[in-house]
């Protein structure tokens, strides 16, 4: 700044040419120019110049920007637990979120489920699982249903949803059933098999009573009409343990080549 207070002085006071000021202080004549330029955006002649100390000189000479404000952190806690009710997704988080700080700086909503996923990464890990193509066919009921009406538009039923879904390559196929019966879900995953166009290694569903006799923490047992149904397209069902969700897992790590065994 003592530097930058002698061009002003030479400049302002002396009259002298930026070149006569680059040779006698040796500095380019461009920061002489430079200078010159800030004082004068500045509003600021020799008297002023030399009124004040250098640590104001730099403030009128060079404003710091105003900072950015920070923006609101989102309660990625409370987030984790909303996102275990029906219906509830991170569109409709981040949007309340942006709703409740109306006037603040908030993240936009790439950012905000970037920050969630490496928040979740925290929490407790587990193995993930690998799945070879080809290996496995996860077959469950989504938990909501859908309304079905009638010609007067009155809600006459109520439609489930059935969703399979291949391990190495997540390709999913979804329908929709009257109900959740033994013949609900034989057809309904008949119905994916032949969508897929071959059969998997073996079908993972959960623990549903209308295929599962035995519903052991260890060594579950799908009833003799599911392991005929298993027979019938040379696969086996393979029951998640209760209260497991982590058995159904999703990995695509594999390649979707030879995702099934054609039937």
């Amino acid at each position: 700044m003592r530097r930058i207070r002698e061009v002003l002085r030479l400049k302002l006071l002396c009259k002298l040419s930026h070149r006569e000021i680059a040779r006698a202080l040796g500095v380019s004549v461009g920061a002489v120019s430079h200078y010159g330029r800030l004082a004068e955006q500045a509003g600021l002649g020799w008297p002023e110049v030399e009124a004040i100390d250098e640590a104001q000189l730099e403030a009128r000479l060079m404003p710091r920007a105003p900072p950015v404000g920070r923006r609101v952190l989102p309660d990625f806690a409370a987030i984790h637990q909303e996102l275990k009710r029906k219906g509830v997704t991170l569109q409709l988080l981040w949007e309340e979120y942006v709703a409740a700080h109306s006037g603040e700086t908030t993240y936009r909503y790439t950012q905000f489920c970037q920050r969630y996923a490496d928040w979740a990464a925290t929490l407790q890990r587990s193995m993930r699982l690998v799945h070879r193509a080809g290996e496995k066919c996860f077959v469950d009921f989504a938990g909501q249903t859908v309304p079905i009406l009638d010609v007067a538009g009155a809600v006459a039923s109520r439609a489930h949803v059935f969703v399979a879904v291949l391990g190495a390559s997540n390709y999913t196929f979804a329908c929709a059933t009257a109900a959740e019966s033994m013949a609900d879900w034989l057809g309904a995953i008949s119905l994916a098999l032949e969508f897929y166009g071959g059969v998997p290694a073996m079908l993972v569903p959960d623990n549903p009573r209308a295929l599962i006799a035995e519903a052991d923490r260890y060594e579950p047992l799908a009833n003799r009409t599911a392991l005929d149904f298993a027979a019938h397209y040379a696969t086996v069902i393979l029951p998640a343990r209760p209260y497991k969700p982590r058995d159904k897992e999703q990995a695509s790590d594999c390649t979707l080549s030879g995702e099934l065994s054609v039937s």
